[in-house]
């Protein structure tokens, strides 16, 4: 019986947080602890010619400068883990060879921040410079991802209604709150680093690959993360530059980089020229699509991501056929953000189904139904649950979607011109295995173990109510660990896969100890409860009672006192099937509702809906906080968030938040979030299926239907700025 999973609980970390006793990476004090301040190119291409040093290493207080050319070598042994794109990684400070604007060229290490500071603008470096290549129509692209099913070409050409469409999306950086930071110590040949991560075991494979030192040999904590969006989820330049730094001064070394520095060092969401051409009867049948993109990667690495999969999956198509292409260009390497691969492709896919249902003069929402597949297209595999009609249906209905008019620019409130908008979204279930311990005490408390993180989705919090249930105590009683790679291991901390993993394990952890202590209760003659059928025995604020007899039974605490045990412990796990039977995924509908002022081409939000078929909701509070910052992140996405880059040198002109423009609290409207009831056990034993990304896919596209509606202007490029509408 679940008494908190389920419920609106506040974070359990929350008073931590308020309070700043949270400590997030740079905040750790680590004994004798220098600073680092990192050096980066100001060329895109080319190689080093020289570096005058001498300035910042007679500085006061500055103990090191280091470089390529003295540097120790490092092993940099090959790493193939799940989230290491393939290439070779930059090997940062060994050799001279300048592959981005901002890359690493040095680093001044000192005794404070602001004598690193000093040195680090001291540092002369003389190149031979390139022209970059940056330009993603011009540049040769790297062998492209295919997939194909039917005859889309035939059926595009035989199509009743055809249409091309190309639509173009700005790079994004994820530009949490919280810095990348990273605190190394080296004690003989055993490292220790302080760093923000999304990914413990990651972090700790890596380092232990570069510096050649055994896996064990490496330890990694990240108890707090303040926001990532999928950033931390490998491990970058600096974290190799802060371990290489404390071990060339033999003293702990704080590396954090600046607001500026993460705009050139720790990923982002690649620019994508994305072409669809679809084709479907005059009732709006699909019959074929065809997707053509392009996007950005680097020069020294191929990133990837699941681009292709909603154009497979989302609509009953017969005949699809898709060709994407990484083009590599002088940057540094994307990673993943918020709903990576689905986000861009849902603005592309459902932006051409509206343009489709205009067209056909059908409903945007009519359109969808009539395309709903009863199997994944893709896999023929049955769904374990597709509730997307529902997701529609239900969003219509609280929206109000029947007061929408048709022609785009009918609706008017004095110079502004309303539109209403709608995009559907899903994303694939992950599930990776996952270990969690599990001890309980005689004092009748519990502590639970994982090897997680928690960005923001609230780990500590979620994990806290499965494992209060499976032991039938008050959430008081419960302690929740993480943020430590000698911790019992788990998957990433993305993908949306954190509860379905971790929590399972924890599920499991914790029912087989509070199993084994029902057992212990029934076989010992003084108990209460000797005797009786332990299928028959439910433990409620950690006591154990006859289900029938309610009077009849004792507590956790009495239990182990009388046995003389201090604790009971035990490790659980959790593996996902090998083969699945069914197509697993979330799903989403947005609806958005916007005001365009056609005279200035401004435009706002006014209002946003999220509907969504996620299993199990463990805590809708934590729920609301991922839904809601994901529609802000979406209109960030549309309307406001892009990067721009001086081509003659790779220097990105707005790496700031005074010019890369974000959300504020003026641009975010009234947000509404409904989760449908319901829980899909074959996702996994607690029958959830993610949230935290799906709730990205589809904001972006809804707001630019919206401002179609609204405007009769369609714009294909993100973000959607005034000079487009004007």
């Amino acid at each position: 019986m679940n008494r908190f999973v389920g419920t609106p609980v506040s974070r359990v970390d929350g008073e931590l947080k308020v309070t700043g006793r949270a400590l997030y990476t740079a905040d750790h004090h680590v004994e004798g602890i220098v600073h680092a301040v990192v050096v980066g190119s100001t060329v895109g291409r080319g190689r080093i010619r020289a570096i005058d040093i001498g300035p910042a290493a007679g500085q006061p207080g500055v103990l090191a400068v280091i470089t390529h050319l003295n540097a120790p070598r490092l092993p940099y042994r090959d790493y193939h883990g799940p989230l290491v794109p393939v290439g070779e990684r930059l090997h940062v400070l060994q050799d001279e060879q300048v592959r981005f604007f901002g890359q690493p060229v040095a680093v001044v290490v000192a005794e404070t921040l602001e004598a690193a500071q000093h040195g680090a603008g001291l540092v002369a470096v003389t190149y031979d410079a390139q022209p970059p290549a940056l330009d993603l129509a011009a540049s040769s692209s790297n062998q492209p991802i295919t997939y194909a099913r039917g005859d889309a070409d035939g059926a595009f050409a035989s199509s009743e209604t055809r249409l091309e469409l190309t639509y173009r999306a700005a790079r994004n950086h994820h530009n949490a709150i919280e810095p990348h930071a990273t605190t190394a110590r080296w004690e003989g040949d055993r490292l220790t680093v302080w760093d923000k991560t999304q990914y413990l075991v990651g972090a700790q494979n890596e380092l232990a690959a570069v510096f050649g030192v055994p896996t064990d040999a490496v330890r990694v904590i990240c108890p707090f993360i303040g926001g990532a969006f999928g950033n931390g989820l490998r491990s970058w330049p600096h974290v190799v530059i802060a371990a290489l730094a404390a071990r060339v001064t033999g003293r702990p070394v704080k590396l954090v980089l600046t607001r500026r520095q993460l705009y050139f060092g720790v990923g982002f969401r690649p620019a994508y020229t994305y072409t669809a051409r679809v084709g479907s009867d005059r009732r709006g049948r699909l019959s074929a699509m065809i997707h053509d993109a392009r996007f950005e990667t680097s020069s020294y690495e191929q990133h990837g991501e699941s681009v292709q999969a909603l154009g497979q999956m989302l609509y009953e198509t017969p005949h699809v056929r898709q060709v994407f292409q990484s083009v590599p260009l002088d940057v540094s390497t994307p990673t993943w953000m918020r709903g990576p691969g689905y986000s861009t492709a849902a603005f592309v896919i459902e932006s051409a189904l509206d343009e489709l249902a205009h067209e056909l003069r059908l409903d945007p929402i009519e359109l969808r139904l009539r395309n709903e597949p009863a199997d994944d297209p893709a896999s023929g595999m049955p769904f374990s649950t597709r509730r997307l009609r529902e997701c529609l249906t239900v969003g219509a209905r609280e929206f109000g979607w029947h007061r929408r008019r048709a022609r785009p620019g009918s609706t008017t409130d004095g110079h502004w011109s309303i539109g209403f908008g709608v995009a559907a979204g899903a994303y694939h279930t992950l599930r990776g295995a996952a270990q969690a311990y599990a001890r309980l005490t005689a004092g009748g408390t519990v502590l639970v173990q994982a090897g997680a993180s928690d960005m923001g989705p609230g780990t500590y919090t979620s994990m806290t109510q499965v494992a209060a249930d499976a032991l039938g105590l008050n959430l008081d009683d419960v302690r929740f660990e993480l943020g430590d790679s000698t911790l019992p291991r788990v998957p990433p901390h993305g993908g949306s896969q954190t509860m379905a993993s971790v929590g399972s394990a924890v599920q499991s952890a914790c029912d087989q100890l509070r199993k084994q202590a029902v057992t212990f209760a029934v076989s010992d003659p003084r108990s209460p409860l000797h005797g009786v059928n332990p299928d028959d025995v439910v433990v409620r604020a950690g006591h154990m009672r006859l289900r029938n007899d309610p009077k009849r039974g004792e507590t956790y605490q009495q239990l182990l006192t009388r046995l003389n045990r201090p604790h009971l412990e035990l490790i659980g796990s959790y593996a996902p099937p090998q083969q699945s039977r069914f197509s697993t995924y979330a799903y989403a509908a947005t609806f958005a509702e916007v005001a365009v002022d056609v005279r200035l081409g401004l435009v706002r939000v006014r209002r946003m809906l999220g509907v969504y078929d996620a299993g199990r909701i463990v805590n809708p509070k934590l729920a609301d906080s991922q839904a809601l910052g994901a529609m802000v992140g979406g209109i960030g996405m549309a309307l406001l968030e892009h990067t721009v880059t001086d081509h003659r040198d790779g220097r990105i002109v707005n790496a700031n938040l005074a010019d890369y423009l974000v959300p504020v609290n003026a641009d975010v409207p009234d947000l509404r979030a409904v989760y449908l009831e319901g829980s899909d056990e074959e996702a996994g034993p607690i029958g959830v299926k993610g949230l935290g990304e799906v709730v990205m896919v589809g904001v972006a596209p809804a707001v630019a239907n919206a401002v179609f509606n609204a405007t009769g202007r369609r714009v294909r490029d993100l973000p959607i700025t005034a000079e487009a509408l004007l």
